[in-house]
């Protein structure tokens, strides 16, 4: 007689499998499209070291490209429209990640062994809600309003100018102490997600590429929140004027 072990698969759990899975592809996916788009964003914030000419004339054409198979602003509002669909599933792969580690420690003896990681897990939650918040208050100052807080400048002297608008707000150190809180949750976000998406990529299969992909994590986290920091510094300390 032969006996054959055998082991049934429980379906429920090999569709949670696959559907824990596509949420870590779905946030890599999203998150490298954020990668991008901060880096890009950081680069032209770096136009304010030109001057105003250079800086007004670099928010000009953002708004013309694509013409005139697109309108005038109109690949800015496309742009706008992927970002806040990656936003959406960012945030919904994110949550659902978050509800599975939670559910699987669900007893305190296991959250206290997960200890960095449950601490990082749970900094990555915090700080993305405070870039959502910072977001709102960004976009109200920026793009959507334009309000200007300095009450020193008057709405006559920023005209239509970023430049000026960009130079006036920074010139207040409690929206630049805004600013910087942003950036380092911006930084310590950028961080554990590159290296989260190194993983879920397949690109850390080696210590020599584990160690690469941290080297990248960082130099990017770096380079994004000293190249956002640079232009509201100069400006409050008056290099920038």
């Amino acid at each position: 007689m032969c006996l054959v072990a055998t082991q049934t698969l429980n379906p429920a759990k090999i569709k949670a499998r696959r559907t824990t899975v596509a949420m870590k592809l779905l946030m890599a996916v999203t998150g490298a499209l954020f990668v991008f788009y901060v880096l890009a964003h950081m680069y032209g914030n770096l136009k304010v070291f030109g001057g105003q000419s250079a800086f007004d004339e670099y928010a000009h054409h953002l708004r013309t490209i694509g013409e005139p198979i697109l309108p005038y602003k109109g690949f800015l509002w496309v742009f706008r429209a992927a970002l806040i669909l990656a936003l959406v599933g960012h945030a919904y792969s994110a949550f659902y990640l978050w509800s599975r580690a939670r559910g699987a420690r669900a007893d305190r003896y296991a959250v206290r062994m997960a200890g960095y990681a449950a601490w990082r897990s749970k900094a990555m939650r915090w700080g993305g809600v405070a870039l959502l918040a910072f977001l709102v208050f960004h976009l109200v100052e920026f793009t959507t309003n334009k309000v200007n807080f300095n009450g020193s400048v008057s709405a006559a002297t920023i005209g239509d100018s970023p430049y000026r608008l960009v130079v006036a707000s920074f010139q207040l150190w409690w929206v630049v102490l805004i600013y910087l809180v942003a950036l380092a949750a911006l930084g310590l976000h950028l961080h554990h997600g590159v290296w989260s998406a190194s993983q879920t990529l397949g690109w850390t299969t080696s210590p020599a590429a584990r160690a690469r992909a941290k080297a990248v994590a960082i130099a990017i986290a770096a380079v994004v929140v000293v190249g956002f920091a640079l232009p509201p510094l100069f400006i409050l300390f008056g290099i920038v004027k």
